[in-house]
This record gives C-alpha cells, structure tokens and sequence, in this order.
C-alpha cells in the first residue's frame, strides 16, 4: 500500500510537469484577463460538476476571503450556491439550466463565467456559456481531455485551460492548482503581494 500511494505521488508530479509549460502561459495570461474586468467594476462568476464545484467553491472562496495573505474582498459568485434554487431550477426546467439561468440573471457585459470540467461536455456548463455570451461576459474554461463541446463554444474573447490527460484525478489536481496559481497572481497584480 506504502508503494502504491508513492506511485501516486509520482503520477501527480509528472503529470503537473508534463503540462506545466504549456499551460503557464495561458494562467499568465487569464489572470490578467481577471484582474482587468475586476479593475473595470467587474465580477467573477464560478461553476463546475461534482468535484470540479468544489474546486470552483475553492476559488470563489479565495477570491471572497483571502488566498495566502490578507487583502480586500474580490467579486466572486460560486453559482451552485443554493440547494434549494438549484433544486428548483432542475426541477421546473432541466439539469442543463441550473447555472444557465443565474448568469443569465447575474451576468453583465464584462464579467467573467469560469467554467471547470474534465470532459468540457457537461450539458449545464455548456448552456452557461452559451447564456455568459448572451450577456456580453467572458468565459474562461478549465477543461480536460481534449477540451470537449465547451471548447468549440469559445470565442475569441475567451480562454481555455485545458489539461490534456485522460486521467480525472490528474486532471483535477491540475484544475485546483491552476486555481491557486491564478489566485497568486490576481493577489500580486492588484496588491503587489509576494
């Protein structure tokens, strides 16, 4: 057992190293994308599935507390917030509204919608895109695999940060630390923290 959890370690690295140069530029370059709609007033909506919804409750928590150190609360909405809406909209329409219909209610011309999936083909992050579009906001999606029906949705507004492994765990692990490198960068762009 000693063995198979250092093997799982191992994966992990290499996994993280094998994609780490590639998609360190395009977290350079969504946390600039971030950190100019929250200079323009903006606010950043957060959804994802199952695990992915924790990694996106993770970030939205980040950005609404704090991530390493203190600083002013940021605009952040995790969008799967509340059981009973949630439920209802599930209920009354279909699965694939739950988060479609908040940021059809929520979003304004600028905000951005991070979507977080491992197979980009989640019928209700798909309709959330197609809704943030609707409403002139920004996507920024972190996908797995090869990006799925979320990253043909893309517009040139929009970015992908796709983890380009079969594995969900692995993708996953990748997710959430995308998630904490953008959070570092946000933090050092607007307060200068270090």
């Amino acid at each position: 057992m000693i063995q198979r959890v250092y093997s799982l370690f191992q994966k992990s690295v290499e996994a993280k190293m094998q994609v780490g140069e590639d998609l360190a530029p395009l977290i350079a370059q969504a946390s600039e994308k971030v950190v100019q709609a929250l200079l323009q007033e903006n606010k950043i909506l957060l959804c994802g599935n199952g695990i992915s919804a924790a990694i996106a409750q993770i970030f939205t928590s980040a950005l609404l507390d704090r991530f390493e150190r203190e600083r002013p609360s940021l605009p952040a909405i995790w969008l799967g917030s509340t059981t009973p809406t949630y439920t209802a909209i599930a209920a009354d329409y279909s699965h694939n509204e739950v988060f479609a219909k908040p940021v059809r209610a929520l979003a304004q011309e600028g905000d951005i919608l991070f979507t977080i999936s491992t197979s980009g083909n989640t019928g209700n992050l798909v309709q959330a895109t197609a809704a943030a579009h609707d409403r002139g906001a920004h996507v920024i999606s972190l996908t797995g695999r090869e990006g799925g029906s979320i990253s043909s949705m893309l517009d040139v507004n929009d970015m992908e940060i796709c983890a380009p492994l079969n594995s969900r765990g692995r993708i996953h692990e990748i997710h959430l630390l995308c998630v904490f490198c953008l959070c570092d960068l946000i933090d050092h762009q607007l307060f200068g923290i270090e």
